[in-house]
């Protein structure tokens, strides 16, 4: 696996190694050696799944808060999604920017977001499937979000957004002085 650093602190694009041949490819997805060789100690708690059936849709910006916060891979595994990381680390030089990269089928990339980060995406195709490997378990007392239009952050969208839910649609912004 090879590890692209981001501009944010601890964000990493991951792309697989792949090994090919007249049958189709073989490759490793995770690794808790090569992580902990990038300082990164992942012990998966949950690994989740979702499927967006329309082009243009947004998930997002989620994370879970105090104990209950988690690391994250995640992975397209069908379509092609803009995935976007938030930096939300009120110490962080690189507080409310973000690291987006497109994750697909195709490219089989992923990206690790630490704690700290809410993660969200927009598909880019129609019948997208997320893979989602998280280090803690869902708590939904201590699940919130960020308004993905939070002009704090300045996210450019690529496409036009077709469908989100209410929950995602009506988290605070934090430009507005919302604390974590």
């Amino acid at each position: 696996m090879f590890f692209r650093k981001t501009g944010l602190e601890g964000v990493y694009v991951i792309e697989p190694e792949l090994k090919t041949d007249g049958r189709g490819f073989f490759t490793r997805t995770f690794c808790k050696k090569e992580l902990a060789e990038k300082g990164i100690d992942f012990t998966i708690a949950q690994m989740n799944q979702s499927l967006t059936k329309r082009k243009g849709a947004v998930r997002g910006m989620h994370y879970q808060k105090d104990l209950k916060a988690e690391d994250k891979i995640v992975s397209c595994l069908k379509g092609r999604v803009y995935d976007v990381a938030v930096d939300l680390r009120r110490d962080s030089p690189t507080y409310g920017k973000f690291a987006a990269q497109e994750l697909s089928e195709e490219n089989k990339l992923m990206m690790y977001i630490p704690k700290g980060l809410a993660h969200g995406f927009q598909t880019l195709a129609n019948g997208c499937v997320m893979q989602y490997l998280m280090t803690e378990y869902y708590s939904p007392e201590h699940s919130s979000g960020a308004r993905w239009d939070d002009p704090l952050f300045g996210i450019r969208w690529p496409l036009k957004v077709t469908d989100m839910s209410e929950k995602d649609k009506s988290w605070p912004l934090l430009a507005e002085g919302r604390k974590k």
